[in-house]
């Protein structure tokens, strides 16, 4: 999943079809990561942001597997979480031949047994659930110890803004994580492969 699509009144519904999407998700610049620029700027904060040990990585709402394939190359092993079938076909061909799995299921609730990760990585996804504090509570429950929750946010649209504003998202991360770090990025147009006014962020915290 990623930023909400945007109509003339601001951003639209949360539940767009991302059946129907994945042909075309790949095309805008920060999906695809097709643009060599957007994709080394995010390449260099996914570094900073997981282990810099080998370690498993969920990607929750991992829609094409765009991420997934950053972490992959980076040494990770990988676990995509995605509704959407036509997505992980997708991120299956990009991934092919890495060491990851996709499974079919629901971020808030993914299908991963008794498995524990390193990372529970999720972009443009907690804006979208129903109860945000009860998914971060869950994902929490995913991570061996020391592990990190990494959460790139934000909130979209002027009319009828929607999203999760930072001091939000810290204050429910607050009882769950023991080190919390805001980075900002709505500054660096490399990573949207354009100039951005809205509020974007990544937050990484450490249970």
């Amino acid at each position: 999943m990623s930023e909400p699509t945007t109509t003339e009144d601001g951003p639209a519904p949360a539940y767009v079809d991302w059946d129907a999407q994945a042909a075309v998700f790949d095309d805008e610049p920060d999906h695809g990561l097709r643009d060599p620029e957007v994709r080394a700027a995010w390449a260099g904060r996914l570094r900073g942001w997981l282990p810099e040990r080998a370690g498993d990585v969920l990607d929750l709402g991992c829609g094409t597997g765009s991420l997934s394939l950053l972490a992959a190359e980076q040494g990770h092993r990988v676990t995509g979480v995605d509704l959407s079938p036509p997505m992980l076909e997708r991120a299956r061909a990009k991934l092919a031949g890495r060491d990851a799995v996709f499974l079919v299921g629901d971020a808030a609730a993914p299908p991963v047994g008794e498995q524990r990760f390193d990372v529970v990585l999720v972009r443009h996804v907690l804006w979208a659930l129903p109860d945000p504090g009860r998914a971060l509570r869950h994902w929490r429950g995913l991570l061996r110890p020391a592990g990190r929750l990494v959460l790139v946010e934000g909130v979209w649209g002027t009319v009828t803004p929607v999203g999760i504003p930072t001091d939000r998202l810290v204050t429910l991360l607050a009882p769950l994580a023991r080190d919390t770090r805001v980075e900002r990025l709505s500054g660096d147009p490399r990573l949207w492969g354009k100039a951005v006014d809205d509020e974007r962020y990544a937050v990484v915290a450490t249970v």
